[in-house]
């Protein structure tokens, strides 16, 4: 999977780099996002922007991550989701569960 990590205004921003996130690849989604909640990195952001398809198990990575980074009383929001992707966030209703940005700068100034 092509991830990229950057740091901006504190926060960890982790860029997904791929058209899908599916069986073939949310686990090591979840367990990249696990191993920086473990390393204390716990405000994190992550950009979906040239995401176009998810399924169950990608959703499933990303709320694993969610659930993860609140147990260490941090959070990861999501920001640039593409319709067709935030399409599921509705349909499974975790729009509800996850703070979703439109743009990446509005997620930086409201997770800080």
């Amino acid at each position: 999977m092509n991830l990229e990590l950057k740091t901006i205004n504190g926060l960890t921003v982790l860029f997904v780099h791929e058209e899908r996130i599916d069986a073939h690849n949310s686990g090591e989604l979840k367990a990249y996002l696990l191993h920086l909640i473990e390393q204390g990195q716990t405000q994190i952001i992550v950009q979906l922007e040239e995401v176009r398809f998810i399924d169950s198990s990608g959703l499933g990575a990303l709320l694993s991550g969610h659930k993860n980074a609140i147990t260490k009383s941090g959070k990861l929001a999501l920001a640039l989701v593409q319709k067709q992707v935030l399409s599921m966030f509705e349909l499974t209703r975790l729009n509800r569960v996850f703070e979703i940005y439109s743009d990446l700068n509005e997620a930086l100034i409201n997770d800080t």
